[in-house]
């Protein structure tokens, strides 16, 4: 018990020690506090995601639509960023199988759309440090939808085929894309409202406003004449948001989305859209159009740069 005195000695809480680590604790309180509180963090009504945006229209509804079964898919072959594609719609087995079920029984993938190649080059020139979207009008099956969607870039695509909506559908559940993609069942065009649209039974990629250029290629099929929704793409796409890309596919009615484009072409070079469309003069001359007027017309927004790709034309801004 010779040192029990020790333990009945009151504790010196003072000491230089504690001062100075309560000093110390002190000093690193208040700085952390400072700098807290020069950090704003941005509220609710600060941040808006592309998501966020309240259009016009509502987008399509996949998981309340019915989808076609069964369902089969295989990877579209040669793509720097490959994905997935349905092939649920493509002719009857085994009577008389699509060429792509072919070469999926074969074990080969399905054979790349010129389309899917053309948007994943240009999204890679085109993105650089730059944030922005892929707009696809006309966008049929998705072949370019999911090429952009696959390589992490927004997507808006517009069509107006039920069925293909439904392939659509079916692209977005394989790539697991739903927060990349917007898809609208609507044609666009210069004014908002309803439009008689001619769906091809049997080819519905050639399914068009026009009845002469819907049957144009494929005579022989049947053609049905429906009403579907249009809208501008100025009423859709929010004047801050940005768009990399812009590609029209819709067998002669190019112009009239154009012209329906108007505000967002009236960019200033570096923010106004690269733009591809399809320029054929049959099917432009049977929407009452012209491939000299769409010329002229980009013309006058700065798109002095265009050069012919096929059936297609790719625009640029120049001034």
């Amino acid at each position: 018990m010779a040192n029990a005195w020790k333990r009945n000695q009151p504790t010196k809480i003072l000491t230089p020690k504690t001062i100075l680590l309560f000093l110390l604790t002190s000093l690193l309180l208040v700085t952390f506090l400072y700098l807290a509180s020069q950090i704003q963090t941005p509220t609710p009504k600060t941040i808006k995601t592309l998501a966020q945006f309240d259009r016009k229209i509502k987008p399509f509804d996949c998981y309340s639509s019915p989808q076609a079964h069964p369902v089969i898919a295989n990877i579209v072959e040669g793509l720097k960023y490959p994905f997935l594609y349905s092939l649920s719609d493509f002719g009857n087995l085994p009577e008389k199988p699509h060429k792509n079920i072919v070469r999926t029984l074969k074990g080969k993938p399905f054979r790349k759309a010129d389309i899917s190649g053309t948007v994943q080059e240009l999204l890679e020139k085109l993105k650089g440090d730059k944030h922005g979207i892929f707009v696809d009008v006309g966008a049929n099956v998705g072949m370019a939808t999911f090429a952009a969607a696959v390589m992490g870039i927004k997507v808006l695509a517009f069509e107006p085929v039920f069925e293909n909506l439904q392939r659509i559908c079916e692209g977005i559940y394989f790539n697991r894309v739903g927060g990349l993609v917007e898809v609208f069942e609507a044609a666009t065009s210069d004014r908002s409202g309803n439009i008689t649209f001619h769906k091809l039974v049997g080819r519905l990629d050639n399914s068009a406003v026009s009845a002469t250029g819907a049957k144009m290629a494929f005579k022989s099929n049947e053609e049905i004449a429906l009403q579907i929704k249009s809208i501008p793409l100025d009423e859709v796409i929010e004047e801050s948001e940005p768009v990399l890309l812009l590609k029209i596919d819709v067998q002669g009615w190019e112009y009239h989305v154009l012209k329906g484009a108007s505000k967002l072409l009236s960019r200033n070079k570096g923010e106004a859209p690269y733009i591809i469309y399809e320029e054929d003069e049959r099917l432009l001359k049977a929407s009452n159009s012209s491939a000299k007027e769409i010329r002229e017309f980009l013309h006058s927004l700065g798109y002095h740069d265009c050069t012919q790709h096929g059936t297609d034309a790719h625009c640029t801004k120049t001034e």
